[in-house]
């Protein structure tokens, strides 16, 4: 399996929330709303609806909609580290709506962000009425995520997990570390054994 696989791809990728200032070129924005659109969907309901922020007043006003990382709570990307782009996902309220499609759709776009050198941070921590708000969205759709893009400006480290703490940390050169569990933690096969 080479490092152009898409599971060495998903292994590698990371949160980012800190970004560098350059634009993010509207065709690979469109090319990440695609996929996720082709993405599965329960019942092929196809609920979810995309709106791409690359305006620079929008962008500001909906950075502040966002709370970034809620173990770190100064970690948090300042005006000259801010993504460059949004794509909101909104969710069809009318009918059966299944809500698990925005998790499948925010990773779709996330992969083809990294795929294309971008960073990413898949967000639920928003607060949607004032979204809602500033993005004119009409009361049938709920704000379910928000992914920021934008090119890196940080490069965040997978640590084992010690004493059951997933808490993610920076170290004394201001790098962030991830605690991941082992597989080995993770896996049962073929029935679920308790401890």
């Amino acid at each position: 399996m080479g490092e152009n696989s898409v599971y060495e791809k998903i292994i590698n990728r990371r949160s980012i929330r800190k970004y560098l200032q350059k634009s993010v070129p509207r065709d690979v924005l469109l090319r990440c709303v695609d996929a996720a659109r082709l993405s599965p969907s329960g019942v092929n309901f196809q609920p979810l609806r995309y709106v791409i922020v690359d305006d620079k007043q929008l962008l500001k006003r909906v950075f502040g909609t966002l709370s970034w990382a809620v173990y770190l709570p100064d970690y948090y990307p300042s005006e000259d580290e801010m993504p460059q782009a949004y794509i909101v996902l909104l969710l069809d309220k009318n009918g059966r709506t299944p809500i698990h499609d925005a998790g499948i759709a925010s990773m779709s776009i996330s992969m083809v962000a990294y795929d294309e050198g971008l960073g990413s941070c898949i967000m639920a921590s928003v607060d949607r009425e004032k979204l809602r708000r500033i993005l004119d969205v009409p009361e049938s759709l709920a704000v379910e995520l928000v992914v920021a893009l934008g090119y890196p400006a940080e490069n965040p480290a997978i640590d084992a997990v010690k004493d059951g703490d997933t808490k993610y940390w920076l170290d004394d050169d201001g790098v962030l570390h991830v605690p991941k569990w082992d597989l080995k933690d993770m896996v049962q096969w073929n029935k679920y054994k308790k401890d």
